[in-house]
């Protein structure tokens, strides 16, 4: 028996041995492909300088350098050859594969399988009739006017309760550094949870507590988002596979993210969805499949939470560092509201155009997403003329398109909300050319809920406090992520505004 237990323990072991083997081998012959297809030898200054990373000396940002070199394109498009990836900022470009050629251009199998294990085949991962469904039955849900005012509650309560106590009472200490992009992520999170799950986390309160959750979601979409920057997809695919450094991190963190979706579902499927309000009770209705509807609520939770936080906290500086925009912004809100009421009304907020202009000017120099790739089925020709070959990623850049002078004119990198006003009225611009929320088939159905929560919390801040930031030299650099995060947040100082109630 000890001889025939020991016998299979070395089977064991050399079977193991000859699979750890075979899945090197296999794994090095699949790296060889993939270096002889990214061409990585090319000697091009665009992918020289990618490759050593050299335009670090230059620029702050991967961004920043993208945008000079789509300025300096006369066609507005360049190619990173070793990335097989054709990035433009012409608006010709991407009206053609946003909408002329939509269905020759999907996110693509490569895009799915880098976010396929936190957002599964939720609705931002997925495309055909799988993303036709759930783009219907979001529409259909996020259209209404319910949900719209039960968003719009959500918020009011959220900053009434939360996020002014929270301000005033570091306001009253005159030396105390807030980071007000945590502040913000921390709101937008509390926020979110509520429409999503019927959840509160809490991250808000007082003490701001450490929400286990909040601190998973952040972990699992940092290191879904360092996926896409390893040097090649084989190298996350073999950490995944023996499930060690971050890929370890990552399902240690998307298991938390599932345990807690799954009990809410099971919670709710018990309890009953009928008389709830949040998204996951609405799409219960529709959805019987919980792993699905898992993946579609948690798609929801990552656009709505990061690409707020993001757009309010660039806000918030871009004010700071222009106190006629913030004048112009507390003159029309006391003309609309008056000078004792706290929070707006939805009604009140559609007579504010210069804020709303603010908001949209702010979004054009900071999108939240800085940029968006899909891949071409087929070879195709873009209207600039540009070669796209069938397999090949195709890039446009909200972050770049917003810096060019030929698409937004010669005061570009000025923070100007009068670009959007004809005679005091707000006039929206050519998606394509503004291209924030994308276009298209594929333009984002939270807009209006995400630039109404936007609207509200800012206007909030602004008529009660003074936030300067620490360093009036600061310059954005930012974090790699699915989302434009700054490295190191934003440090604030915060004074309550003395306000004389006529």
């Amino acid at each position: 028996m000890a001889f025939e237990a020991f016998s299979l323990e070395l089977m064991s072991m050399a079977f193991g041995f000859c699979f750890f083997t075979f899945t090197i081998l296999f794994s090095l012959f699949s790296l060889s492909i993939l270096v002889l297809r990214m061409k990585p030898w090319c000697n091009c200054d665009v992918c020289q300088t990618y490759l050593t990373s050299s335009w670090t000396k230059d620029f702050d940002n991967l961004c920043d350098w993208y945008t000079h070199l789509l300025r300096n394109s006369p066609s507005g498009t360049i190619h990173v050859h070793v990335l097989k990836n054709t990035i433009t900022a012409n608006p010709d470009n991407v009206e053609h594969i946003l909408k002329t050629k939509f269905d020759n251009y999907p996110k693509g199998k490569q895009f799915s399988t880098i976010l396929g294990d936190l957002l599964g085949k939720g609705i931002f991962n997925v495309d055909g009739q799988t993303w036709r469904f759930q783009r219907k039955l979001a529409s259909a849900e996020l259209g209404s006017v319910s949900i719209r005012l039960f968003a719009f509650e959500l918020v009011k309560a959220e900053t009434n309760s939360r996020l002014i106590p929270l301000l005033s009472s570091i306001a009253k200490d005159q030396e105390r550094v807030l980071d007000l992009q945590d502040v913000f992520r921390r709101f937008s999170f509390d926020n979110i949870c509520k429409f999503s799950f019927g959840l509160d986390p809490g991250c808000l309160n007082l003490s701001l507590p450490i929400s286990d959750f909040s601190v998973a979601f952040d972990e699992a979409t940092k290191l879904s988002a360092q996926r896409a920057l390893a040097s090649s997809p084989l190298i996350w695919k073999i950490k995944r596979l023996f499930n060690i450094g971050s890929e370890k991190k990552l399902r240690e963190a998307i298991d938390m993210v599932n345990e807690l979706a799954e009990e809410m579902i099971s919670q709710r499927r018990k309890t009953g969805f009928a008389n709830h309000k949040d998204l996951l009770s609405r799409f219960m209705g529709s959805v019987d499949d919980d792993k699905y509807l898992r993946d579609i609520v948690v798609s929801f939770l990552l656009a709505g939470r990061d690409t707020v936080a993001s757009g309010l906290t660039s806000l918030m500086w871009l004010i700071s560092q222009n106190p006629k925009v913030e004048d112009a912004i507390r003159a029309e809100s006391d003309r609309v509201m008056g000078t004792s009421q706290d929070l707006v009304s939805f009604e009140q907020m559609r007579d504010m155009h210069y804020l709303n202009a603010a908001v949209y000017e702010s979004l054009r120099l900071f999108p939240p997403v800085q940029f968006d790739s899909k891949f071409s089925l087929e070879d195709d020709v873009l209207p600039d003329g540009t070669s796209v070959k069938g397999g090949t990623r195709v890039t446009y850049h909200p972050y770049a398109m917003g810096r060019i002078e030929s698409v937004w004119g010669s005061d570009c990198v000025e923070f100007k909300p009068e670009r959007w006003l004809t005679n005091g009225v707000f006039v929206p611009e050519n998606p394509f050319k503004y291209t924030v929320f994308q276009a298209g088939p594929r333009i984002c159905m939270g807009k209006d809920l995400a630039l109404a929560e936007m609207k509200c919390v800012a206007l909030a801040v602004i008529r009660k406090f003074n936030i300067r930031a620490v360093d009036p030299d600061y310059v954005p650099r930012f974090s790699p992520g699915l989302t434009a995060s700054l490295r190191g947040g934003l440090p604030v100082v915060i004074k309550e505004r003395e306000v004389v109630c006529l």
